[in-house]
């Protein structure tokens, strides 16, 4: 059976709209992997701290996570990319580190913070630099993560007002917990 050519022309036109890019793509999906797994950070931190005196703080950093996480949820259905498979053990190893660090004292849950932001504010500023150079930039997506970055920014100096260094064993732990975010964007960026 034919198709009246008006159909292929709709056809075609869908189809060019949706071609992909896979620096893009990787930018949004480890980005959302990441924007999950802070969510999950604070929610941990939450479920121990919420109801001391840095539950307010807490729950400030917590909800601009929840507004991070949305957006590149919104991004990953708008330009459809696929989200990384470790999703699931990411939501798990979130929780896990945000109440594990706050059950050893608000200083600790504040370190975790402070490793965490500085991880992601790095890898924010390399994307930014990497999104500087593409002729077609996506303004959409730098302003995104020029903000989002701006307020990981924030809650890393946060963390550090708050005793972050004052934790057991500052060093180390952050060390630790840098590493892991390290590892965490890097699959994240390929599967």
């Amino acid at each position: 059976m034919l198709r009246p050519p008006v159909f292929r022309q709709v056809r075609r036109a869908h189809t060019s709209a949706w071609s992909k890019n896979p620096q893009l793509d990787e930018i949004i999906r480890v980005d959302h992997a990441g924007e999950l797994g802070a969510d999950r950070i604070y929610a941990g931190q939450m479920a121990v701290l919420g109801n001391t005196k840095e539950g307010p703080l807490i729950q400030h950093m917590w909800d601009q996570e929840k507004k991070h996480r949305e957006k590149f949820e919104e991004l990953i259905s708008k330009h459809r990319v696929r989200p990384t498979v470790m999703t699931p053990l990411w939501n798990i190893a979130g929780f896990a580190l945000g109440a594990g660090t706050a059950l050893l004292g608000k200083e600790a849950a504040m370190a975790c913070t402070v490793a965490v932001e500085t991880v992601i504010v790095d890898h924010y500023n390399d994307q930014l630099r990497t999104l500087m150079e593409d002729p077609q930039i996506d303004k959409e997506i730098l302003e995104t993560i020029t903000q989002f970055r701006n307020e990981e920014q924030e809650h890393h100096d946060t963390g550090i007002d708050h005793g972050a260094e004052q934790a057991p064993f500052y060093q180390a732990l952050t060390e630790v917990i840098k590493t892991g975010c390290k590892v965490a964007i890097a699959i994240s960026k390929k599967i």
